[in-house]
């Protein structure tokens, strides 16, 4: 089975990120737009809309930016438990439906329990999983079922449950799913359409990859169906020497505004996937040929932290290392985010899909 190669970017509510600190109101409607429309002039085909415990709220976010756009599609972090799967599968399908069908569900499922208590939330590491499967399998229901059902399970129960609006797209809206521990990837085998994790190495995300493969096999599902998306924060530059220069200027900044930070966080305690990030970190500066751990290591990776360095066309090459190993979507965002979004779609992404196609073309030359 042969899938398309794919780009998401990122949109944020307000212009914000590592190394700039939030300025201005909280929601910056005119920035969203431009945000938006960058991407899509860009030739992405998603941007993600994260969720925060304190942020405001993505679906509304993705709403405003599909109003400003008319193409590019929306991958909207979502968390199961502050709302019934009944509400979200008809808010998903609505958004889906005034999109024109561009819509997407990114289940985040949570790693770490002070940020989930926010918003209420106390149960386990495995429960969140568990909630998260059942979760998942009632909207897909909700989203294709013709007639009202009951249910009683473990964490929802309702009757007559229903869906009026459906989603524009068939059989239902995709569903992105994330997670490196052992309970995470054996749900992923079940209910994701995407699977979603963090710019390891090239071994790490082969391991990744066909853990998840073996997964889906034991679901009874065929591996091939599940497709791969691998988020990473590409530093550019016209020369790779620039491209270091630039990401020694990034990494200063960081260390200086989180020196005189209080309470800056560290690693999500339930996170499977910032331990591999540090894990990877811990092997060196620099990983694999120009995979760039020492953000992830400066900030405890509590998010997509590990950058790819170089030329618009040596970190194209790297991307199709790891299109080789089965991923078919890549994440990216910067650090400049507006600037490096403008910057991907003029420059990485065509040498991106040159460089995936030039290895089709020229498999045994690739190795």
């Amino acid at each position: 089975m042969t899938y398309p190669l794919e780009f998401i970017g990122m949109i944020s509510h307000r212009a914000q990120s590592e190394i700039h600190p939030p300025q201005g109101s909280v929601v910056d409607p005119s920035y969203i737009q431009r945000f938006a429309q960058a991407h899509e002039e860009g030739g992405f085909d998603r941007i993600l809309v994260a969720w925060g415990s304190t942020s405001p709220d993505a679906l509304l976010v993705a709403s405003h930016a599909a109003a400003a756009t008319s193409r590019i599609g929306f991958m909207v972090a979502h968390r199961p438990g502050f709302i019934a799967p009944t509400l979200a599968a008809r808010q998903f399908a609505t958004f889906d439906q005034l999109s024109g069908g561009r819509a997407a569900i990114h289940v985040i499922s949570g790693g770490s329990p002070a940020e989930q208590k926010k918003d209420g939330d106390y149960l386990s590491h495995a429960e969140r999983y568990a909630r998260s499967e059942e979760y998942v399998a009632l909207l897909k229901r909700l989203w294709t079922s013709a007639t009202p059902f009951d249910h009683q399970g473990t964490y929802y129960r309702f009757e007559g449950g229903f869906a009026e609006v459906k989603p524009r797209q068939q059989p239902h809206i995709p569903v992105f799913f994330g997670g490196s521990s052992d309970v995470a990837i054996d749900i992923a085998g079940r209910i994701a359409d995407v699977y979603a994790f963090w710019g390891e190495t090239l071994d790490q995300a082969r391991e990744t990859i066909s853990k998840v493969r073996a997964s889906v096999a034991r679901a009874g599902r065929d591996p091939a169906s599940i497709r791969f998306s691998l988020s990473v924060r590409p530093v550019l530059a016209g020369t790779e020497a620039a491209a270091w220069a630039r990401a020694d200027r990034i990494i200063a900044r960081i260390r200086e505004l989180r020196a005189g930070a209080v309470g800056s966080g560290g690693p999500k305690p339930e996170s499977i996937g910032s331990k591999r990030l540090l894990e990877a970190a811990a092997g060196g500066r620099v990983r694999d040929t120009r995979l760039w751990t020492e953000v992830a290591a400066a900030v405890g990776a509590g998010a997509n932290t590990t950058a790819l360095v170089g030329t618009p066309e040596q970190v194209a090459e790297a991307l199709a290392e790891y299109q080789a190993l089965g991923v078919t979507t890549f994440l990216i965002r910067g650090f400049d985010p507006l600037e490096d979004a403008i910057a991907f779609g003029r420059d990485l992404l065509p040498a991106t899909r040159a460089a995936v196609a030039a290895r089709a073309a020229f498999p045994v030359a690739a190795e």
